[in-house]
């Protein structure tokens, strides 16, 4: 399997995870809510249906990112991936709205729960399930680096708080304090609000097409500049599309060389820069050292 091919398997396989998740979690929650009218686990339940929203939009995302590019993308469709997660910070920040009125409501107007315990059973079966879920999808990004995977994650990890959160509501409401469940609901809200805002600012870094680390553009200008022959690096530009980093840089090289010979210099910067990143595509121009000089001068 060619490392292209098992990134967009394990994509597919987190997205697709993802929403298997997010459906099961839902039903569980719907049944435990109506039991026990817990507005922690309404926060839990609404949550889990626009998880379960996002998902299936991150699903189609994905799917989309890795068609390969065409005449109309020639840079690929990888922006699709930070779309996606721009599609889930509006999701989660619904949610967070939705889920602050009904504590604020049931602040106001305090509701004795019902069956807690078909709620504390539904909430260890998410906590499990998301754990395992972050696991998965852990593992999909530190190989793929994939934007909406991450976003994906982001939430789901936020998810594992606000789960635990409802089960100690509910176990405290089960034991005499039934109104620290709407006050972990307003804190629940508030935490995923919070969570929607950082999603957000990742995928318009991306989409506004920002810089990678200062650490890699000077790891790839160290690169080519280790080229022999090679006598130095400028203009280095670097942004990121779905799984794909975009990068462009200058060599400065002795002016008598031949253009095959600078060419073939060019080429070895690229390889050089590929074999270390495999996922960037790299564009390399040539400049004789002495009109660079001029320009600086």
């Amino acid at each position: 399997m060619t490392s292209s091919t098992r990134h967009a398997h394990l994509l597919k396989l987190a997205t697709r995870a993802s929403l298997a998740v997010a459906s099961v979690l839902i039903l569980c929650k719907a049944i435990a809510w109506w039991l026990s009218g817990s507005v922690s686990l309404l926060a839990g339940l609404t949550d889990s249906v626009l998880d379960g929203a996002a998902s299936f939009i991150n699903l189609l995302a994905v799917h989309y990112a890795l068609r390969p590019a065409d005449d109309d993308h020639r840079y690929g469709h990888g922006k699709a991936e930070a779309l996606a997660g721009m599609a889930q910070a509006m999701f989660i920040g619904a949610s967070a709205v939705l889920i602050g009125y009904q504590a604020v409501q049931r602040l106001l107007d305090p509701q004795p729960l019902g069956e807690a315990g078909v709620g504390i059973a539904v909430m260890v079966l998410s906590l499990a399930l998301t754990a395992g879920l972050l696991a998965l999808q852990y593992k999909v990004i530190r190989e793929t680096g994939s934007t909406a995977v991450r976003a994906d994650s982001l939430h789901y990890r936020s998810d594992l708080l606000l789960n635990a959160s409802i089960l100690v509501a509910l176990l405290l409401a089960r034991y005499g304090w039934p109104q620290l469940d709407a006050i972990f609901g307003l804190g629940i809200a508030v935490f995923i609000l919070w969570s929607a805002g950082q999603i957000a600012f990742e995928s318009t870094a991306i989409l506004m097409d920002k810089e990678l680390s200062t650490d890699v553009s000077d790891e790839m200008s160290a690169l080519a500049r280790g080229i022999p022959g090679v006598l130095g690096v400028h203009d280095v530009r670097t942004r990121m599309s779905g799984n794909h980093w975009f990068v462009q840089l200058h060599l400065e090289l002795p002016g008598q060389l031949s253009l095959s010979a600078a060419h073939a210099l060019c080429d070895k910067a690229e390889a050089a820069i590929k074999a270390r990143y495999p996922k960037a595509e790299v564009l390399v121009h040539a400049d004789p050292q002495e009109v660079v000089g001029t320009a600086v001068s």
